[in-house]
């Protein structure tokens, strides 16, 4: 694992987007960033789910979260430049944000994928990471120093058989994030990639049906580097894809 030391209240004060809140990493970042002091905003497409993440989080005393319910397949650019412009009405800036939310797909030879499949996981994995990144950039730049953090995969530098869409995705993911970050090199804005490895989750066990679940990482033990590349402590760390595993 990934072995930065978490302190508390690394995060207080910022406020933190999160993609996919509502199960999994996204929910285990959500809930990890607000016990660190961050308010976060709960970004995915199932309400109930995002809504027992905030119950969660107000059980707990900590910074009351805010709600997007948004479904990356079927959102528009006007939907993520008007969240953005929300983002930065309500809360005058926006210090993070963690792109986590992909889709699968299926897995399947190369020659047999369906176009509407490749169709899904590129609008889901490509087309609203960039339309996401194109329209909170200029809210991240409210901020003092920003972090924008891509997920990726390792079939995502190395291609692998039967996970054509996902893969393919998550190549365009990694590059999409190198562009940026060279572009905004030189500014309050650091961009990057994690890859969280094989971890216990529900994306996961679709891709593994009989995988022995408790030889698998927990979302938990892999949130030293979320932590980190939200923290002032990456300040100088710009373009990379880092292994949480």
């Amino acid at each position: 694992m990934f072995d930065y030391a978490i302190k508390e209240n690394t995060l207080a004060g910022k406020t933190i987007l999160i993609t996919g809140a509502g199960a999994g990493i996204g929910k285990q970042a959500a809930l990890t960033y607000a016990k660190l002091g961050a308010t976060v905003i709960l970004l995915g497409k199932t309400v109930s789910k995002l809504e027992s993440v905030y119950d969660e989080i107000l059980a707990l005393n900590l910074p009351e979260p805010a709600i997007i319910p948004l479904d990356l397949k079927g959102a528009t650019k006007q939907n993520y430049i008007d969240m953005s412009a929300t983002i930065a009405n309500q809360f005058g800036k926006l210090d993070g944000a963690l792109l986590n939310a992909s889709t699968l797909g299926e897995l399947t030879p190369f020659t047999q994928i369906h176009e509407q499949i490749f169709d899904d996981v590129m609008k889901v994995n490509v087309t609203a990471q960039y339309l996401l990144a194109q329209a909170l950039i200029p809210t991240l730049q409210l901020a003092d120093h920003a972090s924008l953090v891509f997920t990726s995969s390792g079939v995502g530098n190395k291609g692998r058989a039967y996970w054509g869409p996902y893969s393919i995705s998550k190549f365009a993911t990694e590059g999409m994030m190198q562009v940026i970050a060279d572009e905004y090199e030189n500014s309050t804005l650091r961009v990057n990639a994690i890859n969280p490895g094989a971890t216990n989750t529900g994306m996961r066990a679709s891709a593994y049906p009989a995988e022995d679940k408790d030889k698998l990482a927990t979302p938990a033990d892999i949130m030293p580097l979320y932590v980190y590349l939200m923290s002032d402590d990456s300040l100088s760390v710009n373009g990379q894809t880092i292994k949480a595993q």
